[in-house]
C-alpha cells in the first residue's frame, strides 16, 4: 500500500528580509457608534482604561464617534475590551456594525525591519496627533488578482506603493495597513486607514489610487468608507513618521 507523503506544517510566521521571522503581530479594531452626544465622558472613560486607543468623533454623523484599540493577543478584544465597552459610557451608545474593522498586521517579505513594521509603525502612526485625521474603509480584490503570476503582482503592488511613498514623505497621508481575511463579517480581504494633518489629502490619495491598474482592474469592493477626526488619543511618542508605505492595499 502506497503511504501517503507527510506533510509540512504551515509556516505561517511573518517575514521580512535577511531572514527575519515572527510569530507576533497586532490586531487592530474599529468600532462605531451613534448617539453620542458629548464625547467628554468617553474620554474620560478612556483616560483610566489601561490599554491604548483612540477616540475619532464622525465627520457625518453629528452624534457619532469611533474607538480603535490595538493589541497583540487578541483575547484582549473578548475580555479587557469587552468588558470595558459594557461598564463604561460606551455601554449607553448605538453601535453601528457596518462599520465594525478588524485586521492584523503582516509582512510583505521584504521589510529591513520587521519589528518597526509590525508594531511601531502602526501604533506611532495611530498615535500621533499630528494626524487626527482619519479615512477607515475595507477593501476586497478580486480573484483574478490572486491568479496572477508573482512578478505580475508585485509590479502592480510597486505601482501603488510609490504613490503611498510619495504622499508618506510630503507628509501628506500615511496609513495603516492590516489583513482581514476570514476575519471581516462581509468577507473583506484588507483594512485601511489613512491619517493625515488635515482631510483633503486623504480624499486625493484615494482619488490617484482609483488610476491604479489593481484599483482599476482588480478590487471587487471598496468601503463603507468611515471618516473622522481623533478628539483623544492615548499620549505617546509617535515617534519618526517616516513614509508611510502603501496606502490601499
Amino acid at each position: 500500500m502506497n503511504q501517503r507523503p507527510k506533510s509540512e506544517k504551515p509556516d505561517l510566521r511573518e517575514k521580512g528580509s535577511n531572514d527575519q521571522a515572527s510569530d507576533r503581530r497586532l490586531f487592530m479594531q474599529l468600532l462605531a457608534f451613534g448617539n453620542s452626544r458629548d464625547s467628554h465622558a468617553l474620554i474620560e472613560a478612556l483616560k483610566a482604561a489601561p490599554f491604548p486607543a483612540v477616540l475619532y468623533e464622525d465627520l457625518h454623523d453629528p452624534q457619532g464617534v469611533a474607538l480603535l484599540t490595538f493589541n497583540e493577543e487578541t483575547d484582549f478584544f473578548v475580555t479587557e475590551l469587552r468588558a470595558f465597552l459594557n461598564d463604561s459610557p460606551f455601554s449607553t451608545l448605538t453601535q453601528k456594525p457596518q462599520f465594525t474593522m478588524f485586521g492584523r498586521t503582516y509582512s510583505l517579505g521584504y521589510e529591513p525591519d520587521l519589528e518597526e513594521s509590525l508594531f511601531n509603525r502602526p501604533r506611532n502612526t495611530a498615535l500621533n496627533p499630528d494626524w487626527p485625521w482619519v479615512v477607515w474603509y475595507p477593501l476586497r480584490r478580486s480573484g483574478e488578482f490572486a491568479q496572477l503570476p508573482h512578478e505580475k503582482t508585485r509590479e502592480i503592488l510597486m505601482e501603488h506603493g510609490s504613490i503611498g511613498r510619495n504622499f508618506g514623505e510630503a507628509d501628506l497621508a500615511h496609513d495603516i495597513r492590516l489583513a482581514c481575511y476570514g476575519l471581516d463579517q462581509n468577507d473583506n480581504d484588507f483594512v485601511i486607514g489613512l491619517l493625515g494633518s488635515s482631510l483633503h489629502p486623504l480624499s486625493a490619495i484615494v482619488q490617484t489610487m482609483r488610476k491604479t491598474i489593481q484599483t482599476s482592474l482588480y478590487i471587487e469592493k471598496l468601503g463603507p468608507f468611515w471618516v473622522g477626526k481623533a478628539v483623544w488619543q492615548t499620549p505617546g511618542n509617535p515617534g519618526d513618521p517616516g513614509a508611510s508605505g502603501n496606502p490601499g492595499g
